[in-house]
């Protein structure tokens, strides 16, 4: 996925998925990109910056820990916890 912003180009990857619940319950699957900042003429390039959008597009804003908000709508969100119970 390529992201154009004016004359530089900024190259976004999937870098992870997870689950996140309002506070009704509804569950939302949030996807995880990294965008990398390339270095354009003179100027270098930036660190990487992560973004997330869930798996409809809506855009998502990290808050702090494992909260996240909807930029939509404002609802927050908490992210699931990622444990596997052994059978």
């Amino acid at each position: 996925m390529f992201i154009s912003r004016g004359s530089k180009q900024m190259a976004a990857v999937l870098v992870g998925q997870f689950h996140a619940r309002d506070a009704e319950g509804r569950v939302y699957s949030v996807h995880e990109f990294q965008e990398s900042n390339p270095a354009q003429g003179d100027l270098a390039g930036s660190a990487p910056t992560t973004t997330y959008k869930l798996a409809i597009g809506d855009r998502v804003e990290k808050l702090e820990g494992d909260e996240f908000k909807l930029i939509q709508s404002g609802t927050i969100l908490v992210r699931e916890s990622q444990t596997t119970l052994a059978s």
